[in-house]
């Protein structure tokens, strides 16, 4: 009797520990500094406001650079597990792309670009392409 409370105790608390850290998996603020970028998010409430861009109200959030104002938007994101698939798209409308953002098990995400446009940032008034893959870390 004794060993079917334990186990029933250790699956509830299992569950529960594991819904706990799930709710706060994909929102915040994740880095990478090789590429000095980041990604804000909050793939549960979609309620991201872009800094200087209120007319696009609120979003699931945006991929930035620390050197340059411009911003990927992404207008969708669907959770399945540790996976999240993203549709982005830049702040003119202009160019489009789907993406996952896995959250992996060492506490990094790796955002994985899929199909459509190509990431890119500006830098000394030049675009660069971002790697198809990009590690990113939780900000504290």
């Amino acid at each position: 009797m004794k060993k079917i409370l334990f186990i029933a105790v250790a699956i509830i608390l299992a569950t529960s520990c594991h819904a706990q850290t799930d709710s706060m998996t994909f929102a915040g603020r994740i880095e990478n500094k090789e590429y000095d970028v980041y990604i804000v998010m909050n793939f549960y409430e979609n309620n991201i406001m872009i800094p200087g861009q209120s007319i696009l109200g609120k979003v699931s959030g945006f991929f930035g650079d620390l050197h340059d104002g411009r911003k990927w938007i992404f207008t969708s994101a669907d959770i399945k597990g540790n996976i999240a698939n993203l549709e982005i798209t830049n702040d003119y409308g202009s160019e489009d792309l789907t993406a996952t953002l896995t959250y992996n098990t060492d506490g990094t995400y790796t955002l994985e670009q899929k199909d459509g446009s190509t990431l890119k940032i500006a830098r000394n008034r030049k675009w660069i392409k971002m790697p198809k893959q990009l590690y990113f870390t939780k900000v504290r």
